[in-house]
């Protein structure tokens, strides 16, 4: 497991959307290398999260946060200055592609208001929200990274295919958002690092209904994703904030 070298010792992790998935994934990786004394797992019921709940302990707190209720997400940058902890990483690995009754549209007649609203909710609204209370109470000094995943189908740049308008449009949305707050980081605090970063498709129950179309080399494992995108987070530098990085450490193009 990757051990996360080029972070100073000690210190405080968040993932945010820890209940399954990639999230979930990424607490077990994170307190398997034992790079940070305390490690603060989020989603928007643990006391329901059953698997995450077996994680908890020996460092790792659960803190219920729902990023599209802001008032929740505050109250997790209180309780971090209650217990006089500043985030060394945070990742952020809440998302929505499909749910009850909606899914990514093929065509401009599948466009829905209330689709699109809880889709940009959760996908950039939220991630957003998330940047304005954690992007400030970043540690003060050492590598400090600030990361959510986003995905390639959120490039406009690489955009060939069309469809899935709701999912697209979020994640540029949110790539914007990164971009932008990374810019502001710079010039307060020059040690944090903003970034984006696409997983690749990974057998999740996101991914589940358009597992079909792909090929079995390019479906990662939760654990194999997870590996590799704190490989990313051990990469980064100073320079790199504000980047769009894929699962290999390769730019990505906006």
């Amino acid at each position: 497991m990757n051990s996360l070298q080029s972070f100073p010792s000690g210190g405080v992790a968040v993932v945010q959307g820890a209940s399954r998935g990639i999230g979930l994934g990424l607490v077990r990786a994170l307190r398997e290398s034992g790079r940070f004394d305390r490690l603060v797992a989020t989603c928007r019921n643990p006391d329901g999260a059953e698997a995450l709940r077996a994680l908890e302990g020996d460092g790792v707190d659960l803190r219920a946060v729902d990023v599209t209720r802001p008032e929740t997400v505050a109250a997790l940058g209180a309780w971090l200055d209650e217990q006089a902890l500043r985030p060394r990483l945070v990742l952020n690995a809440a998302g929505i592609l499909h749910g009850d009754g909606f899914g990514p549209e093929k065509r401009l007649e599948d466009l829905d208001l209330e689709t699109l609203r809880r889709v940009f909710e959760v996908n950039a609204l939220g991630p957003a929200v998330v940047l304005r209370h954690l992007g400030p109470r970043m540690a003060r000094s050492g590598k400090a990274v600030l990361a959510a995943l986003s995905a390639r189908v959120g490039s406009i740049g690489d955009n060939r295919l069309g469809g899935w308008y709701a999912y697209r449009a979020s994640k540029a949305a949110l790539n914007q958002f990164l971009k932008t707050a990374a810019i502001e980081l710079a010039r307060r605090r020059d040690n944090v690092i903003v970034a984006a970063l696409h997983p690749g498709t990974t057998d999740t129950g996101l991914s589940k209904p358009f597992q079909d179309n792909v090929p079995d080399e390019q479906l990662f494992s939760v654990e194999r994703a997870c590996r590799q995108l704190l490989d990313v987070v051990d990469e980064l530098e100073t320079d790199d904030s504000g980047g769009f990085f894929a699962w290999d450490g390769q730019a990505i193009d906006w």
